[in-house]
């Protein structure tokens, strides 16, 4: 296994000037591990000619996986320039996570924190003829390998780098990675200004504080430096034109992505199935889809057994892939979906939904269509119709969620911080035929069924441990609050030399936490805090006082 080698530590007259934090890389690893550039070799087939950075390693499996997810399984309809992205596994025991990532997952929304066990791979593909090459063809694709979900902006760049480099060389891939690295760290609420190549890219970075409305928000326009692009979302795909073959059957996708039920996307090319599974797995947003997915997918990848295997039930995994050979090795998968030329449109799966289809989407769709509607609009109606459904599904869950937490008048400052009592499946399904969907969701059927169904998936646990840790977080916070407001010097007066330390300890450990968590802790409960142990250290016995210090 090789490690990922330290940047090299170059000179710079202004280094002097620069935060000595911050290495050369440093800020382009925020937003990007590396470039590669793969070829075509007679002999070797797919082979990577370039990885830039060249201080960055990957290892010899994450080189082979993305050689051939770099270029189309079927490349003799990809004449001219072709863009798609990829997901591959991340091999284990390399290097940790990027410093900067830690405090924007914290704020960002769950569904773009960036990944810890995977690459996201951003394709540009080029295919000509080339009567000076022996095999007839120049076959070459720029990579970019990222580790953020910025679907949006990674393929709208590396729109912008490959051409550059298939006309100019490596330098221009330099240059472009040099102007990568003077770009600000990615803090969730930002609107920033992108530079590259003599083109700015404007970019408004989410936040997890955000209203979550289905609309998609305008960057606004408050930068001295003009933006020649300014990206509507950093990350969204357009749905509308991904599905706009299958409609009829959105709702039973949306059902099936929702309980991570497997499925396979098959088309011609990487571009349709990576849109495809990348608009399957954002359709349940804001829950985060926890299960594994591949936008494209070849029979060389090195997980190519693990997925096809038909000893035992398919992995809840969505998979696109192009080669016809897999119309064969996963005819037994219960979904398939194809698109265009693999075997006509249609969606095939024995699934009997849960709920009732909701008509009216589709009718205000096909008016749309008729209507010539632009597909920016087409594509916001059905972004959110999606949403309020997915809200509609998951409001229940918050409210009873929050019906977990103990009382705030019950938060004793002299004892241990609340837990939140334990969720119970059966509890929860008591209360949906109340207050459940149907308060706010037209749509009627078996929502009881659709829980219990997704009860059993990891995108429930991935939600219960998200919404766990934040209760407990800001149970922690009420907790901080009810010691920094109480009177700790009457407290101890009465109090053994060992209960005070006891304070102090809780104390020390409240301080920590809310150095971790800056994010949610009133700074105020952190001065009274810091004055209350001062006071408190100071009542004790010098020696005492000296061991506490240390």
């Amino acid at each position: 296994m090789e490690e990922e080698a330290e940047p090299p530590h170059e000179k710079h007259c202004d280094e002097e000037l620069q935060s000595p934090t911050v290495l050369p890389w440093d800020r382009f690893s925020n937003w990007i591990h590396c470039c590669c550039v793969v070829t075509f070799d007679l002999e070797l087939g797919q082979a990577m000619e370039l990885i830039y950075p060249s201080h960055i390693k990957l290892t010899d499996k994450e080189k082979m996986n993305i050689c051939y997810l770099s270029f189309p399984d079927s490349n003799s309809g990809c004449m001219g320039d072709t863009q798609f992205h990829f997901r591959i596994r991340q091999c284990p025991g390399r290097k940790a996570a990027v410093k900067a990532h830690n405090s924007y997952n914290r704020d960002c929304p769950v569904t773009l924190q960036s990944e810890t066990a995977f690459y996201y791979g951003f394709v540009y593909f080029r295919q000509t003829k080339d009567r000076s090459i022996r095999r007839g063809y120049f076959q070459k694709s720029v990579v970019l390998i990222s580790k953020l979900p910025f679907v949006a902006l990674f393929s709208q760049l590396v729109s912008i780098v490959a051409p550059e480099y298939f006309d100019n060389g490596e330098p221009s891939l330099e240059a472009a990675c040099h102007d990568i690295d003077q770009w600000p760290t990615p803090v969730p609420g930002d609107t920033l200004n992108l530079p590259i190549m003599g083109t700015v890219i404007q970019v408004r970075i989410p936040c997890r504080s955000d209203k979550v409305t289905g609309s998609t928000q305008k960057a606004p326009g408050t930068h001295t430096i003009p933006a020649h692009t300014i990206l509507p979302s950093l990350h969204e795909v357009d749905i509308y034109s991904a599905f706009q073959s299958i409609l009829p059957h959105v709702q039973l996708l949306w059902e099936l992505v929702l309980i991570g039920e497997p499925v396979v996307v098959m088309a011609a090319s990487p571009s349709v199935t990576s849109a495809c599974v990348q608009a399957l797995v954002n359709m349940i947003a804001p829950l985060r889809y926890c299960n594994d997915f591949r936008p494209y997918f070849t029979i060389h990848d090195s997980e190519f057994k693990e997925f096809t295997t038909r000893t035992q039930a398919p992995p809840p995994v969505i998979l696109g892939v192009t080669n016809p050979f897999f119309a064969k090795t996963l005819q037994h998968w219960p979904h398939i979906i194809r698109i265009g030329e693999m075997g006509g449109f249609g969606v095939y799966t024995q699934f009997k939904t849960f709920l009732s289809k909701d008509k009216m989407i589709l009718k205000r769709l096909m008016k749309g269509a008729t209507l010539k509607r632009p597909v920016e609009a087409q594509n916001a109606i059905l972004r959110r119709h999606f949403l309020e459904m997915t809200q509609s599904f998951m409001i229940p869950l918050e409210r009873y969620m929050a019906s977990l937490m103990p009382l705030q008048r019950n938060i004793s400052p002299h004892k241990g911080p609340p837990r939140l009592r334990p969720f119970d499946a059966d509890e929860f399904l008591h209360t949906v035929e109340h207050s459940g969907p149907q308060l706010t969701s037209g749509i009627k059927g078996d929502w009881e069924g659709l829980y219990r169904r997704f009860f059993k998936c990891p995108n429930f646990e991935g939600w219960y441990y998200q919404r766990q840790r934040e209760v407990n977080q800001k149970l922690q916070v009420l907790h901080m609050d009810a010691l920094s407001n109480s009177n700790l010097t009457e407290w101890i007066e009465d109090k053994e030399e060992v209960e005070i330390v006891d304070l102090i300890l809780r104390i020390k450990e409240k301080l920590k936490f809310a150095s971790n968590n800056h994010t949610v802790v009133q700074g105020e409960s952190v001065e009274r805090l810091q004055k209350h142990l001062a006071t408190i250290v100071q009542a004790l016995p010098d020696d005492l006082q000296t061991v506490i210090k240390t």
